[in-house]
C-alpha cells in the first residue's frame, strides 16, 4: 500500500457540519492524524440527526470516521489554554465560526502563531473573512445565489432549479480547503487561509465568464448547450418512470443515438451549440421513444454504443451497478459496536482508513496525556 502522503500531520478541526468535517476527513484519507474538537455541550450537531445507529448519525459517521474526539470548553480560560497546548504538535487548524470568532476566544491566527509560527489556520465560511456580507450567517442556497450558479439551472421561464445535494458545503467549501491546506504544507511555514463558500462555488463559472468577457452573452437557464437547451444533452423519462442521460453532442455520438433508438439518421438536427432554444419537436420526439421503453432497456440497448446516454441512476442503487464495484467505490467498515457498515471510498489512492467514528469526547484523556498534561490536571 503506497505510503500516505500526509502521515505525521496532525490537525485540530474545530468545525461542525459538513464543510470543515469534510475537508478533514480529506486530509485524514491522505494520512493526517485528525483530533476533532468539540464542544462539552451537544458537539457536532451532525451527531444526533436521523438515523442513527448507537447513538451516531450516518451522516455524522460517513464524514468523521477515523479521526480522534475530545471535548474542550473554548469559552472558558482553561479551554482556551488546554488548546493551546497541543498547538505545538499541530501544522493546520480548521474552523468554520463567523469572522471574529475566533478572536474572540483569544484563538485568532496571531494568538495561534505565538504559540506555533509554522501553523496554518483554515477559516471556511460562507462569504469570508472580509466584505460587507462576512459576518453575514447563510446556507448553501444564499451562497449559490450570490455566486451566479443557482440562476444557471432550471427551466427557461420558471424560477432557478435547487440542485440536488449541497454544492457550495462540498465543492465550494471542502474542496477549496483541502486544495488551500495542502498548498500550504507543501509551501512550508504558516499562514491564514481564508476559504469563501460564495466565491469557491462561483469559481465554477469561469469558462462561461470568461466567453462573457469575449462578448458572449451570460449562461441563460434552461437554454444554453449544457444546461437543458440541446435534446441531446438532456434527460428523458421512460416508461417505468425512471430516466436516462443523454450526452450525444458531438456528431458521432449524436448518429448512434439515433441508430439504437431506431430513428433515421439525420431525422432531426441537435442543432448549433449555445443555440437560444432546441427545437422543441425534436425534444419531445426523443421523449416519445425514451417512454416506450424501461430504463433497463435503454440501459441494455444504449450500451452496446458509443452514444454517450447512460440510465440516472438512484443513490440506493449506486453500491450495486458494475462499474462503481469494479473501482471499488464502496468499501465495508466493521464497526465493533455497529457491525458491518457500508461507506462510501474518497476517490484518493490507498486504502480507506478503518476507524469508526468517535463518541464525543471519546478521545479527550488520551490526546491530553499525549500533550503532556498530567492525570491530576486532566
Amino acid at each position: 500500500m503506497p505510503r500516505r502522503p500526509l502521515t505525521g500531520v496532525r490537525v485540530l478541526d474545530l468545525s461542525r457540519l459538513l464543510p470543515g468535517p469534510l475537508c478533514s476527513l480529506i486530509l485524514s484519507e491522505l494520512g493526517a492524524e485528525v483530533i476533532k474538537v468539540e464542544d462539552t455541550g451537544a458537539g457536532d450537531y451532525f451527531r444526533n440527526l436521523p438515523p442513527q445507529q448507537g447513538g451516531l448519525g450516518g451522516a455524522f459517521y460517513a464524514l468523521n470516521r477515523g479521526k480522534r474526539s475530545i471535548s474542550v470548553d473554548l469559552k472558558a480560560p482553561a479551554g482556551r489554554e488546554l488548546l493551546l497546548r497541543l498547538l505545538p504538535r499541530c501544522r493546520v487548524v480548521i474552523e468554520g465560526f463567523r469572522p471574529g470568532v475566533m478572536d474572540r476566544l483569544g484563538l485568532g491566527f496571531e494568538a495561534l502563531r505565538e504559540v506555533n509560527p509554522e501553523i496554518i489556520l483554515c477559516s471556511i465560511t460562507g462569504f469570508g473573512q472580509t466584505g460587507p456580507l462576512a459576518g453575514r450567517a447563510g446556507h448553501d442556497i444564499n451562497f449559490l445565489a450570490l455566486s451566479g450558479v443557482l440562476a444557471a439551472g432550471g427551466t427557461p421561464d420558471g424560477p432557478p432549479g435547487l440542485p440536488g445535494i449541497q454544492v457550495a458545503d462540498v465543492a465550494g467549501g471542502a474542496l477549496w480547503a483541502a486544495i488551500r491546506v495542502l498548498a500550504a504544507l507543501q509551501g512550508g511555514g504558516g499562514g491564514h487561509l481564508d476559504v469563501s463558500m460564495t466565491e469557491g462555488t462561483m469559481a465554477f463559472l469561469l469558462p462561461w465568464i470568461g466567453d462573457m468577457m469575449f462578448g458572449g452573452r451570460p449562461l441563460a437557464r434552461g437554454e444554453d448547450m449544457l444546461n437543458g437547451g440541446l435534446a441531446n444533452y438532456n434527460t428523458y423519462r421512460t416508461s417505468d418512470g425512471k430516466h436516462v442521460a443523454v450526452g450525444a453532442l458531438e456528431p458521432k455520438f449524436w448518429d448512434a443515438l439515433q441508430g439504437a433508438l431506431g430513428l433515421e439518421a439525420g431525422a432531426g438536427e441537435p442543432g448549433e451549440p449555445r443555440i437560444a432554444r432546441q427545437s422543441s419537436e425534436l425534444v419531445e420526439r426523443l421523449g416519445q421513444r425514451f417512454a416506450a421503453g424501461t430504463r433497463a432497456r435503454w440501459a441494455e440497448e444504449l450500451g452496446r454504443v458509443d452514444a454517450c446516454a447512460d440510465p440516472v441512476l438512484e443513490m440506493d442503487e449506486l453500491a450495486g451497478h458494475p462499474q462503481h464495484r469494479a473501482r471499488g467505490c464502496f468499501f465495508t467498515l466493521e464497526d465493533p459496536e455497529r457491525g458491518p457498515l457500508t461507506q462510501l471510498r474518497l476517490p484518493l489512492d490507498g486504502e480507506p482508513r478503518q476507524e469508526p467514528a468517535p463518541r464525543q469526547g471519546e478521545h479527550t484523556d488520551q490526546v491530553l496525556a499525549e500533550a503532556g498534561l498530567a492525570g491530576e490536571e486532566i
